[in-house]
């Protein structure tokens, strides 16, 4: 939604639809930045308490603070976590149902009773967890309701990259990211010899999803009865695409794109040799010229 750079130290929307949290707030802005600036400098010092419990002295570490909560607009049941990760691994987590903090690494205990003991601190992240944060999160999902409850349908293709590759079925360009991908065979879902679907953002913010298929035991008249069936959470009809050897995109050139090539070069062979003969039949007619008038303008003639 937003983003500080801990160089320039400006905090600054990702999102159109967040100039509406700023109406009628004109020190918003400056007032994020002043709390992460604060966070910044919390940071470096819990880095250098961590590298000693570690027993690290230099190099480049990793402190990450990880934070989110979940409303669900049908039940009204709200959930949230709070976790803490050190160089990649988790580091210390909060659990909201005990009210206590988990420490996964020895040298993670210390910072766990302390925390643990500062029951006034805990009671704040409860509140936020489970008050503050999801009222936010219904405040954005009115401001960006245009963008983050959209609904985008994908393109779906057919991918290979050699005779003897599964055939992909990827779909590209949907939101949201609650979807679902598989093959079938004579409209029966199968669950084996194929990859699960594997989800990924693209560069745009929509999603993008692949699912594989062997077809190496398959014989060529059997693949009519397969099909890659996408499904998108809220939308009624599926997308279907069946598995035609025609449809299928691959990095090899077919055989008719070979031909034309192949004839192109032959004329262009064929154009070289007549040039070739050309200038050997015109430098043969030129030396019997050359010679002939030599002859005629010779003294001894």
């Amino acid at each position: 939604m937003f983003h500080y750079d801990s160089n320039t130290k400006r905090t600054e929307p990702k999102q159109d639809w967040m100039s509406r949290v700023t109406e009628g707030k004109a020190d918003y802005w400056e007032y994020q930045t002043e709390l992460l600036v604060d966070e910044q400098q919390t940071f470096k010092v819990s880095i250098e308490n961590i590298k000693q419990r570690f027993n690290q002295t230099g190099g480049v570490h990793i402190y990450q603070w990880m934070y989110s909560c979940e409303w669900d607009d049908e039940t009204g049941e709200v959930n949230g976590f709070m976790q803490y990760g050190y160089d990649g691994e988790d580091f210390i987590a909060f659990d909201l149902k005990t009210e206590s903090w988990i420490a996964p690494k020895p040298q993670a205990v210390i910072t766990k009773h302390n925390w643990d003991n500062n029951k006034a601190e805990i009671a704040q992240y409860k509140h936020y967890l489970t008050q503050d944060c999801p009222e936010w999160v219904k405040k954005y999902v009115d401001y960006g309701r245009s963008s983050l409850l959209r609904t985008d349908l994908p393109s779906v293709s057919l991918l290979q990259k050699s005779p003897s590759s599964p055939v992909s079925c990827h779909a590209t360009g949907f939101y949201p990211d609650r979807a679902m991908m598989f093959w079938r065979k004579d409209g029966e879902e199968l669950h084996e010899g194929r990859n699960p679907e594997r989800s990924s953002p693209t560069t745009d913010g929509s999603f993008q999803m692949s699912v594989d298929l062997d077809l190496s035991s398959v014989p060529a008249e059997d693949w009519r009865r397969y099909d890659c069936v996408f499904h998108l959470s809220g939308v009624e009809d599926d997308i279907i695409t069946k598995l035609d050897k025609a449809e299928i995109r691959t990095n090899r050139e077919k055989p008719v794109d070979m031909i034309i090539p192949m004839v192109a070069a032959g004329v262009v062979l064929a154009l070289v040799l007549i040039a070739v003969s050309g200038v050997v039949i015109y430098k043969k007619k030129n030396d019997m010229d050359n010679r002939e008038l030599s002859d005629k303008l010779s003294p001894n003639t």
